[in-house]
């Protein structure tokens, strides 16, 4: 039994109860179905040919006790649509959960690989097409052998010749399945792939109409759709030519099976071989097999989706996070702030080309240090490094002279507050984004890290206060407006290390303002690393860190470098 299989079984086991009731009902379900034409041979066969008022005697037992069976019926469907479906959905949100839980967990190369649009899809389509073979595979298979079996074993003891022509005939359509299915399922395999481009496509669009409409594109993008909506609607017209001539020929072959066996059994009768009953009872049991026919059909492309979607599943749950924590990791209780680079070398995964080659400075408590350098040269991925977003190749980072390595994950972040220069609100209020900074903060706190961030002025001034909707993305706010409610998340967390990236760049000078005062505000007696290109954020750091070459070149303070007449110097005429 492969590793894989194993894990899906696995999922079964928590609701192993169900899943057997699931099974036991299917099996009365099609015990009923099977009962019903014998019933009724005995009725048309030997009942109705009695004594006339023991004959409605009998046949008035025999309707009591078919409607007693389909009663019965009646409860093991329901069962199964209900409760069967049920604990499949719950091994769906299972998982769904497993799934969300390890997205969560995985490293930002993780994501700078993958795009959102198909994990999404992993979640919400994958998932679901398993739950499909969850559910059904068990009660298809049982109730095809069940009433397959039944049904042959009836048709050879009655009449063995008109059984082989059933089975001639049953054998040829699978025959006929055998043959075309395969060209449905590339058929169908080939729509659904157009289809996924089509809608990884229009997320991309979506996302960056901002920039679509900022170069006036938008009849190129509408071109690009209509262009890739022909080739779905191509494939679409392959994909319904062999569905036309797959199900229109199953379909012939069911409501013409009836009439032939008609017509087969109207000569058996006339030549004494069969009675009037016997091909009630076979018309009826070949309509028994109808349904599993179908099923038949059914599982097929459930089973192909749910083994695609299972091993797309298992494919993400088996790609592991580089960013992972000792079995001894510990966590920092007081932390003072200090920070040091140790000879560190880093390079992306999957390249060759070193970002920085034997890194080596430090920080001490408290100070508010910037990092300076041209564009590229790997001043976001060192503040990237100290919360480990990504882990260095060789050397080491310290905090408090421990490495970071060394340290709780989760706790590390959490004594390290983050201000991107693109600012990520989500949907919901202004209320729920600050407290994201701290989960269980009462509002007076809220309010408490707005002012500090100078945040609540505007807030107050929005139509619904603190409980306005952001929008997707925080849509509805201005970008400085996005970066003060940053702040005052970070203010809320409270957090003994600060790093912004870049918090200004895209601001207008008021904006600046407003944020250059929060920041300074926040940091003090914080540990402060600035990444920037604004003259008044360099200024007021204590200490500049001039990044070039794979390396530091140049450290001190504004004057210092200035005097030097170098790279800094170089950097600074140049703003």
């Amino acid at each position: 039994m492969s590793t894989r299989f194993r894990k899906l079984i696995a999922y079964y086991k928590p609701y192993r109860k169900a899943l057997i009731l699931d099974l036991l009902f299917t099996i009365f379900s099609a015990l009923v179905t099977i009962t019903i034409p014998i019933l009724c041979h005995y009725i048309t066969s030997k009942v109705i040919f009695g004594e006339r008022h023991e004959a409605i005697k009998k046949i008035s037992y025999f309707a009591v006790l078919m409607v007693s069976l389909y009663i019965v019926f009646f409860f093991c469907k329901r069962y199964m649509e209900y409760y069967g479906k049920m604990f499949a959905s719950k091994i769906e949100v299972d998982i769904e959960t497993d799934l969300f839980k390890h997205f969560q967990n995985q490293d930002f190369n993780f994501y700078s690989e993958q795009k959102i649009g198909k994990l999404m899809s992993h979640i919400t389509t994958d998932a679901y097409n398993l739950t499909n073979v969850i559910k059904s595979t068990p009660e298809i298979i049982l109730n095809v052998i069940i009433r397959f079996s039944t049904v042959f074993s009836f048709l050879f003891f009655y009449n063995k010749f008109f059984g082989f022509i059933l089975l001639g005939a049953f054998i040829f359509i699978f025959v006929f399945m055998w043959f075309i299915l395969p060209k449905v399922q590339k058929a169908n395999k080939y729509s659904r792939k157009i289809f996924s481009d089509i809608a990884s496509n229009l997320e991309e669009n979506l996302s960056g109409i901002r920039t679509v409409k900022s170069f006036a594109n938008e009849q190129i993008e509408i071109n690009k759709f209509t262009k890739a909506t022909k080739t779905y609607l191509d494939a679409k017209n392959r994909m319904y030519m062999v569905h036309s001539t797959f199900y229109s020929g199953l379909l012939l072959f069911v409501i013409s099976i009836a009439p032939v066996i008609t017509v087969i059994g109207a000569l058996f009768i006339v030549n004494g071989i069969l009675t009037i009953g016997d091909i009630v009872a076979i018309i009826l049991y070949v309509g028994v097999l109808e349904s599993p026919l179908w099923d038949i059909v059914n599982l097929n492309e459930f089973v192909r989706e749910g083994i695609i979607g299972f091993n797309r599943i298992m494919d993400m749950l088996e790609i592991e996070s580089k960013i992972v924590d000792s079995p001894k990791a510990v966590k920092l209780t007081s932390v003072t702030g200090n920070i040091e680079f140790k000879n560190v070398f880093f390079k992306y995964p999957e390249t060759d080309k070193n970002v920085f080659e034997n890194l080596n400075f430090k920080i001490n408590s408290g100070e508010y240090v910037a990092i300076v350098g041209s564009s590229g040269v790997g001043k976001s991925t060192l503040g990237n490094l100290i919360p480990r977003f990504f882990d260095v190749s060789s050397g080491e980072i310290l905090i408090d002279d421990i490495n970071i390595k060394t340290i709780n994950t989760s706790n590390l972040r959490q004594n390290i507050g983050f201000v991107h220069q693109e600012t990520f609100l989500f949907s919901g209020t202004i209320i729920e984004n600050i407290r994201y900074g701290k989960p269980d903060a009462t509002n007076e706190e809220i309010v408490e890290a707005s002012k500090n961030a100078y945040a609540n002025d505007f807030i107050l001034n929005l139509p619904q206060g603190y409980d306005t909707q952001v929008g997707t993305k925080g849509v509805k706010l201005s970008g400085g407006q996005k970066q003060r409610l940053a702040i005052a998340r970070v203010f809320l967390k409270n957090p003994p290390i600060l790093i912004f990236d870049e918090a200004t760049s895209s601001l207008d000078n008021e904006s600046e303002r407003y944020i250059q005062k929060s920041m300074e505000k926040l940091s003090v007696n914080r540990t402060t690393i600035v990444i920037a290109h604004r003259l008044s954020t360099i200024k007021n750091a204590k200490k500049i860190l001039v990044l070039a070459n794979k390396n530091i070149v140049e450290e001190g303070t504004h004057k210092e470098l200035l005097s030097k007449n170098g790279a800094y110097a170089e950097f600074y005429n140049l703003l």
